[in-house]
């Protein structure tokens, strides 16, 4: 546990790293925009569909009010069940520059010997992370709906979910860079993977600090990594 409540310490105290804050407006921007370009084109079917097949004999105005607030309604609900799939997977595409400025502020030794991901291997890690988030939460959605009327069983079993899933995918972004070959195991034990994971999961669900959220874990998975690996013998 102390390797991981240093690791956020750590990764918090380096929000205000110019490389770790240009990653994080990119972060925010491309998953915000995803979710409103998501959100323009249900309007634009939802209207269609409407217009055309429900309420024909209404004027079009009215078909728009009713899809735009469809829109908008599903928008935030789908932004805040996949806000943290479509981060995860957004930083995938960035996770060695925040990687890179941890390594280099923090261990310089070990970032002069990391290789660079090629981008179709951060395109490879990305879409097994989100098709992995996708699958499992999916599979907890059932017992979620069966503990739905205890009010807090949803929510522990997403909880736990997330925290495994978070775990392993923002330790294995500072991994795969220093990994001696593709079949290596994370040198960072399941226990503080689990920890880091819950942690994180649990800034996810909070307003705001979610934003911030997915950096702080690729960060503090960084330094897990590496705290792990000057262990090792």
């Amino acid at each position: 546990m102390s390797a991981v409540l240093k690791s956020l310490g750590l990764a918090i105290g380096q929000l205000h790293d110019r490389a770790v804050m240009r990653v994080l407006l990119k972060t925010v921007a491309i998953t915000i925009g995803i979710f409103i370009l998501a959100a323009g084109m249900l309007w634009w079917a939802l209207d269609a569909f409407i217009e055309g097949w429900i309420i024909a004999t209404l004027p079009q105005d009215y078909s728009n009010s009713i899809a735009g607030l469809i829109a908008v309604i599903a928008a935030l609900v789908g932004g805040w069940l996949l806000f943290r799939v479509v981060a995860l997977a957004v930083l995938q595409f960035f996770a060695d520059e925040i990687v890179t400025a941890v390594e280099q502020c923090h261990y310089p030794e070990c970032a002069a010997t990391a290789r660079q991901l090629p981008f179709r291997e951060d395109l490879a890690n990305s879409v097994r992370g989100a098709g992995r988030a996708l699958l499992w939460n999916a599979l907890a959605l059932p017992v979620a709906l069966v503990l739905f009327f205890t009010a807090i069983g949803p929510a522990v079993v997403f909880l736990a979910v997330n925290a495994v899933l978070l775990g392993r995918e923002l330790t294995d972004m500072g991994w795969f860079r220093h990994r001696p070959t593709p079949e290596a195991q994370s040198p960072v034990g399941k226990f503080d993977r689990l920890l880091l994971g819950g942690a994180i999961a649990g800034l996810m669900a909070v307003p705001l600090l979610n934003l911030l959220a997915p950096i702080i874990g690729a960060a503090a998975g960084t330094h897990l990594v590496q705290i792990a690996r000057n262990k090792s013998p």
